[in-house]
């Protein structure tokens, strides 16, 4: 092997060697792991070997081995990324994004793609939807674009523009939209009484953010006293928000027991409890998911299931309970890494595998660029499926 290779081979093996040890959190230790992990390493070398020597076309093997520290990284989940040393720097410097925005809160697979779209925003009202991908911002592919590079192309000064292009399902072709970036007011708690059934209140917590408790009591006193004998809480697009905000949220709920435990790297786990003696909301709930339903309202949603406050209709959660943490390397490049996560109260993940609705609804979304549906088909069938039981107790 020529001495140029090897000696990339030695410093890319470095980070590959710390990943691997910070990346224990997703393999636990066994017999016989440490000489596995030098194994992959040596198919390592031998795969850059092979390149080097053999590709059709001179390549540049610093650009081959930054796109292996990439895959590695998004190896482990949607959140986890490889950095560029200027993503290293905007993090640490702590400057804040532009207070423009479109309203989208984004993952990675593959390309970028969209968790959830937050009420009212642009993106909202354009029509795009959770599992959208964002092929190209501006005419920049989102392939390699890491989640905090994608943040920061989509921010920017309020009233100016954005072009965003779109996937949705199988769609082949993109369908390009413009957007205007604004400055977005916090999304608030509402609740309602709905026509289709005068008995049944209709909460929506479109972010699990600051005093979010506080406005869950406010809105569920008065619906009590308009008469609602049933909740409808919509968690659909929820992506925003705490995780102690969703805790304080679910002890509304809950009278005892186990509501989420925080798992961080080293089995170190704490779990998170109702309080003891407080006062808790009594209505029967019916949680609608999707999605968007991703990090804090999905710990909400599994405290209220495990704990049978609740039942779930919709779509699948998006299975994002991690948090991440920057991780330097010697080159100043970084690692984005998911460092710990939070389980059900009984102990099971949520990331990556989201949490599956007890009814499942499939709704078919219309063309990107097609008016949205006016009936809401998830809506529909919890209120079928409240009265089916009323029905049936009756």
């Amino acid at each position: 092997m020529p001495l140029r290779t090897r000696l990339i081979v030695f410093f890319a093996s470095i980070p590959l060697i710390a990943f691997t040890l910070i990346g224990g959190y997703y393999g636990r230790a066994a017999a016989g792991e440490e000489e596995q992990t030098y194994r992959h390493l040596r198919v390592f070398e031998d795969v850059v070997s092979l390149i080097s020597n053999n590709y059709v076309e001179l390549v540049d093997l610093d650009d081959v081995l930054e796109g292996a520290l990439r895959g590695l990284a998004e190896g482990l989940d949607s959140d986890s990324a490889y950095l560029s040393p200027s993503e290293v720097r905007w993090i640490v410097s702590g400057q804040p994004l532009a207070e423009g925005r479109v309203g989208l809160e984004v993952t990675r697979r593959y390309y970028l793609q969209v968790i959830a779209a937050r009420d009212g925003s642009p993106a909202a009202e354009a029509g795009i939807a959770p599992g959208d991908y964002v092929r190209a911002i501006d005419g920049n592919p989102t392939r390699l674009l890491s989640v905090i590079e994608g943040e920061q192309r989509l921010h920017g000064e309020p009233g100016t523009t954005v072009t965003l292009s779109l996937i949705r399902g199988s769609t082949q072709e993109p369908y390009d939209i413009e957007l205007v970036r604004e400055r977005l007011a916090p999304a608030g708690v509402s609740g309602r009484l709905l026509e289709e059934a005068e008995d049944v209140g209709y909460l929506r917590i479109p972010a699990f953010g600051e005093n979010v408790a506080a406005a869950i009591a406010d809105a569920v006193a008065m619906l009590e006293a308009d008469g609602a004998a049933h909740l409808i809480i919509d968690v659909r697009g929820a992506a925003e928000g705490t995780y102690e905000a969703a805790i304080e949220a679910a002890r509304l709920f809950v009278a005892e027991g186990t509501l989420a435990i925080r798992e961080e790297n080293g089995d170190a786990r704490t779990p998170l409890e109702a309080t003891a003696g407080q006062d808790v909301i009594a209505l029967p709930a019916t949680l609608l998911t999707n999605f968007g339903s991703s990090g804090p309202a999905e710990v909400f949603v599994a405290a209220l299931v495990e704990h049978d406050r609740a039942t779930t209709i919709g779509q699948r959660t998006a299975g994002r309970t991690g948090l991440q943490r920057l991780v330097p390397l010697s080159n100043g490049s970084g690692l984005w890494l998911s460092w710990a996560r939070y389980l059900t109260g009984s102990g099971e993940p949520i990331h990556p595998f989201g949490i599956e609705p007890e009814v499942g609804v499939a709704v078919q979304l219309p063309e990107l660029g097609e008016p949205q549906p006016e009936e809401d088909e998830t809506l529909e069938r919890a209120l079928e499926e409240i009265q089916e039981t009323a029905a049936e107790a009756a």
